[in-house]
């Protein structure tokens, strides 16, 4: 089920949908492991442009801009808005990893990405939205099915 080309995995608000637990529940199939969570390839993957910032920016809604920083109003008060949030709850920026794609370029930020959220006792990803691997801790989001990184401690 994996889409072919990870590069579609970046929306357009900087968020790496590979580290998104809508994203991963596809991905390890949890639906048939008991849980019930919604199913999720990816903004671009399902050809829809940005799920997070569309109804408020024109440019990336009707899809003339590839990613926020090409705006002359980036960031704007939505984006750090979400950038907030996920600082906060998730431990990841959108507007950091916008501005490191912009310097650095989409293949850079994948390998950075890959090393960044790789689970250190199997290798796969580790969510951003709760710090589990769903290949080898689905034990604790067993026990908590709305576990958080600060329930962790």
């Amino acid at each position: 089920m994996e889409p072919l080309n990870k590069i579609s995995l970046i929306a357009p608000c900087g968020m790496n949908c590979g580290v998104c637990v809508s994203y991963l529940a596809m991905k390890y199939d949890l639906k048939k492991q008991g849980f019930r969570k919604k199913y999720c390839s990816g903004c671009l993957a399902r050809g829809k442009n940005c799920t997070f910032m569309k109804n408020q920016c024109d440019l990336l809604g009707k899809g003339l801009v590839r990613f926020c920083y090409e705006c002359e109003n980036f960031p704007c008060s939505r984006l750090k808005a979400l950038d907030k949030r996920y600082r906060t709850k998730y431990h990841m920026s959108m507007i950091e990893n916008l501005e490191f794609i912009k310097e650095h370029g989409i293949e850079k930020f994948l390998e950075k990405e890959e090393e960044k959220w790789r689970c250190s006792e199997c290798g796969e990803v580790i969510c951003c939205h709760n710090g589990l691997c769903l290949n080898c801790s689905l034990d604790k989001l067993r026990q908590n099915k709305k576990y958080r990184w600060d329930e962790q401690a």
